[in-house]
């Protein structure tokens, strides 16, 4: 018996990448052929190439075998054509290496046709035994041996190794597991291990493979200070706060892109890059470097929009990302619609080492409530936190509004001090499957005119997507079905005489509410019969979306059906619920999901078209 041959993992890659990426460089000139046809065309053709070897074997011959780069030249004389053939033994055998394949029997057949035609080369190959790994050694050195959680992640570096005994052997699947491998070690304290030296025993002769490999952890590392560097107009220790990361603990990827993400959304940057101080001279508070592009200080956009519930919408959106004095942020918005005219503005703080920012907004607003054109105007001060997955808020804000219309109620205006609380727990912000959402509001507070009456409002919702079976398609992609489930109670605490702004109040129905029914026409009605906002709001909504197959495979496209209900009354009792039913399209975009749908009001006896494009909560 033969003696094993030993083959060192970096000694066999070189060589092969390069012999691969020159292969590469030819393959444009290659179409699907069958394991017994020749080349598609030999229109000018110096030779035709056959391959005659099992299927997967010979797609990946014809895609990779250097003789491919010559096939067209037109001027490629014989003795250069034979000094080809020469060499394509060898390239073959090494591409049969590469997949596992030790001891192949290869013949390489010549035939000069008649006729003008091209020569016809035919490369026959039996690949023989497949080898596969017979014994896996892992080693570690380094921190990982002696630090705090020693053994989790090296388990964790294991668990990601994925060239296992039993399986076949071959050159992609070896360098996928060292590289999955180090990257699982590197992803947590240890970002600055290496692979130190790896090694793939051969035995041709009984088709068996011995691996192993070291891995070195170097030292265990923890996040220090942050600096940012372009920074020239915003304040440091406040974005800093922005950034959020958490300097003192244990190097973690996954904590370092998230804080990457968290400034590159603040609105202050072009562009944010993050990385660890690759010359930390102290591992355990190695400093984070970013290096940021900042966005200009003003900027104005201009936007126009249609929705079916308020038709055409124009807005102007200028943003002051250090207004003077304060250095705060100002958000301004002037939008037009059908439905609502508005003017605003939010100034906003960078936040402070609890992650707590002040927040002052104002805004005047003419919109339709009911059956009533309503002016309103609010001004709200307060402190705001937004952390992963919960945002907290609390202000003193004020509301007038002044009603125009046959019977109007009168003007009103109160001061309240308000709370919320959102958890957001869903898979993905944009295009959530699964995962909940819940949020609360508070307020406290009293109607200044046309008399002090104290209230109290109260408003709750939640969302909640259920997996519901799994849709498989014939190219084996598959993607889970859900339900999609939503519930939105709310209630003002009065005295029945007291004049409530209708900004305070509740109206339901539109797209993202009682579908079926237009923007906020699901309401209270005065004692005259005119519909207003109502004291109490009571809404529901299933929905089934299901993935869709399109072309064998499972497509960025979802049906949808749905039933919704939704009510509002000055009176529990008078709580009635108006449905609506229909079924819809949904569009996984890059910008998140589009959605389409065609609902049924019972009660309104009307057909509407929906249309949203994004996901809120």
């Amino acid at each position: 018996m033969a003696s094993p041959r030993t083959v060192r993992g970096r000694q066999l890659a070189l060589p092969l990448f390069f012999l691969v990426a020159g292969a590469l460089t030819g393959c444009g000139a290659l179409a699907p052929r069958g394991s017994e046809r020749p080349a598609a065309s030999t229109n000018g053709a110096a030779f035709t190439l056959q391959v005659r070897a099992p299927e997967g074997v010979r797609k990946y011959l014809e895609a990779h075998l250097e003789l491919q780069r010559f096939r067209n030249f037109s001027d490629l004389q014989e003795r250069e054509l034979s000094r080809l053939l020469g060499a394509a033994e060898a390239n073959a055998r090494e591409l049969l290496a590469t997949l596992g394949y030790f001891g192949p029997d290869i013949r390489l057949d010549l035939t000069k046709s008649q006729n003008g035609a091209p020569p016809a080369v035919v490369l026959t190959v039996e690949p023989g035994e497949r080898t596969h790994v017979e014994q896996l050694a892992l080693s570690f050195r380094g921190d990982v041996e002696r630090g705090p959680t020693t053994g989790r992640e090296e388990a964790s570096a294991r668990a990601a190794w994925t060239l296992t005994p039993g399986q076949p052997f071959t050159q992609e699947a070896w360098d996928s597991a060292k590289q999955n491998a180090l990257r699982a070690l590197q992803q947590h304290r240890y970002p600055a291990a290496r692979l130190a030296n790896s090694r793939a025993e051969i035995d041709a002769d009984t088709h068996q493979a011995r691996l192993s490999a070291t891995f070195d952890s170097g030292p265990a590392y923890r996040f220090g200070a942050l600096r940012l560097q372009g920074l020239e107009r915003y304040d440091a220790e406040g974005l800093a706060h922005v950034a959020r990361l958490p300097s003192g603990r244990p190097y973690d990827e996954t904590e370092l892109l998230d804080a990457q993400q968290r400034l590159a959304s603040s609105g202050y940057f072009d562009a944010v890059f993050l990385t660890l101080d690759p010359d930390a001279q102290t591992p355990e508070a190695a400093p984070v470097v970013a290096q940021v592009r900042e966005a200009p200080l003003q900027k104005a956009v201009f936007g126009i929009g249609v929705s079916t519930d308020s038709g055409l919408r124009l807005s102007l959106d200028h943003t002051h990302n250090r207004l003077p004095p304060l250095g705060w942020r100002a958000l301004s918005k002037l939008s037009f619609d059908r439905e609502a005219k508005a003017l605003g503005t939010e100034w906003t703080a960078l936040p402070g080492a609890d992650g707590w920012r002040w927040v002052a907004g104002a805004q005047l607003q003419r919109e339709a409530t009911g059956d009533y054109q309503v002016n309103g105007s609010r001004l709200r001060l307060g402190r705001s936190q937004s952390t992963d997955h919960i945002d907290r808020n609390y202000a003193l804000q004020y509301d007038s509004a002044a009603s125009q219309g046959p019977m109007a109620p009168p003007d009103s205006s109160s001061l309240s001090l308000a709370t919320g609380w959102t958890g957001r727990y869903f898979d993905s912000p944009t295009t959530p499957t699964s995962g909940w959402g819940l949020a609360a509001e508070l307020g406290v507070g009293t109607t200044l005119r046309p008399e002090r009456e104290p209230f109290v409002r109260l408003l709750a919702r939640w969302l909640q997507f259920r997996p519901l079976g799994r849709v498989t398609a014939p190219d084996g992609t598959a993607r889970r079905a859900r339900l999609a489930l939503r519930a939105e109670a709310g209630a003002v605490l009065a005295q029945g005489g007291a004049h409530i702004p209708v900004t305070q109040l509740f109206l339901t129905g539109g797209d993202t509410t009682v579908r079926g029914y237009g923007l906020r026409s699901i309401g209270a009605r005065t004692e005259q019969g005119q519909l207003y906002g109502g004291r109490y709001l009571a809404a529901a909504s299933v929905e089934w979306q299901r993935p869709l197959v399109v072309d064998g495979t499972v497509s960025d496209f979802e049906s949808a059906v749905f039933v919704d209900l939704g009510a509002v009354a000055d009176r529990v009792s008078d709580l009635h619920a108006r449905v609506g039913v229909g079924a819809g399209l949904r569009w996984r975009s890059p910008v998140g999901p589009l959605q389409a749908d065609l609902a049924y009001g019972v009660q309104a006896k009307e057909v509407r078209l929906h249309l949203r494009l994004g996901f809120t909560f």
